[in-house]
């Protein structure tokens, strides 16, 4: 197998992963934002409408499929990589069903920032590694900031 074929399979296999991820997430969540529940909660101002969620995460994963893929291409320190990417899989689908299906909002705003922050440090850790491809985890760390405070809008005010 060629190293292009490996690269091409891998990034195949990082896509597969984390779209899973969402689609775990997904399932999780019960009736998410549809439900009575969430529809009944004080949103924040800012709140995108439904739409969004999809294509800002669609295109997310997209960028962070070959983000991964390039730090695992070129870093030495695979173990640490694995593990840091594990984390970020279970707290991202964990999420959901922490949010919408008990309403733990607390403990899911808990859970986001501590997504948020795993992603800020892996960008900084393989920011040598990948040097330039850094900029792909920017979307996913951009929007967890929104999705933060959208988290923490519902936990103050309901």
């Amino acid at each position: 197998m060629t190293p292009t074929t490996k690269h091409y399979l891998r990034f195949m296999a990082f896509l597969v992963i984390n779209f899973g991820a969402l689609g775990l997430g997904g399932y999780l969540m019960g009736e998410g934002p549809t439900g009575e529940w969430y529809r009944s909660l004080a949103q924040a101002p800012w709140t995108p409408p439904g739409w969004v969620f999809g294509a800002a995460w669609t295109s997310i994963m997209i960028l962070f499929s070959i983000y991964v893929n390039k730090i695992y291409q070129r870093t030495s320190r695979k173990g640490l990589f694995w593990v840091i990417y594990a984390v970020q899989f279970v707290l991202n689908v964990s999420w959901n069903p922490l949010f919408f299906m008990y309403h733990k909002t607390g403990l899911s705003l808990f859970v986001i920032v501590s997504l948020l922050l795993l992603l800020i440090l892996m960008a900084m850790h393989f920011s040598y590694t990948v040097r330039r491809y850094t900029w792909l985890i920017m979307p996913y760390i951009i929007w967890l900031f929104i999705a933060t405070s959208l988290n923490a809008y519902i936990t103050v005010f309901n």
